[in-house]
């Protein structure tokens, strides 16, 4: 009866463990942050102390996390109303939670810091020097702007990606010509990727979907990221 006891136990605690991990975002965003941290870990010659600590510090966020959530709970089960003090303790477990996160980052930091140092100083050149993730960062840059300027100036007319303030195809088409410009430095190449820009953006207003000036718009908007991107970063 004792063992049987000690096993429900610990089926309900692995129960509240997977429903505050279901219900609640912050507890999945703690829980994979703390999945990558020990699978990084693993490439490090921590000490077995360091090591403890990174786990201890871990655990303290996840168990901070969980109380906050259990405490919320409660208070909405026993208070249907607003009351000032009801906020007050739901304020003083999140700061529970935020302070945890902090020390999670002072030790994560002092932790990893130096031993990843030199390998960032290292990857951060390569990158920058990467014509490869330069172009993945323009492609990006235009396509994430062009979504925000279609959510910006939406008319209320079709869905938000036809149509709109720019051309998301004339973007993305007029940027991948700068950059083609860019990296192929020959007159001929970059003047055939530019007619084939145009030829892209010609079908958006042949086909209705785009004015001349959202055409223009979206070209302009790839020039200019593509040229930022390669003259400034690159």
């Amino acid at each position: 009866m004792k063992a049987r006891n000690i096993i429900e136990s610990f089926n309900y605690a692995v129960s509240g463990i997977i429903v505050a991990l279901k219900t609640e975002k912050n507890m999945k965003i703690h829980f994979i942050i703390a999945i990558l941290v020990i699978a990084v870990s693993l490439f490090f010659d921590f000490s077995r102390m360091e090591f403890l600590i990174l786990l201890f510090s871990i655990a303290l966020v996840i168990v901070a996390e969980m109380f906050n959530t259990a405490i919320e709970r409660t208070i909405d089960l026993i208070v249907d109303e607003f009351h000032p003090l009801a906020r007050l303790v739901k304020d003083v477990a999140a700061g529970g939670v935020l302070i945890a996160a902090v020390n999670s980052i002072i030790v994560g930091y002092l932790l990893f810091f130096d031993r990843l140092n030199p390998y960032t100083n290292l990857i951060l050149y390569k990158i920058k020097n990467s014509s490869i993730h330069l172009t993945f960062v323009a492609l990006i840059l235009v396509v994430l702007l062009t979504i925000g300027f279609k959510a910006k100036f939406y008319r209320g007319r079709g869905t938000h990606f036809q149509g709109g303030a720019v051309s998301g195809h004339a973007a993305i088409s007029f940027c991948i010509a700068t950059i083609i410009a860019f990296l192929g430095k020959n007159m001929l190449v970059s003047t055939l990727s530019y007619l084939l820009a145009i030829l892209v953006g010609e079908s958006r207003i042949e086909g209705r979907i785009h004015s001349l000036l959202e055409v223009i718009s979206g070209a302009a908007l790839g020039i200019i990221i593509g040229v930022l991107v390669f003259q400034i970063i690159g």
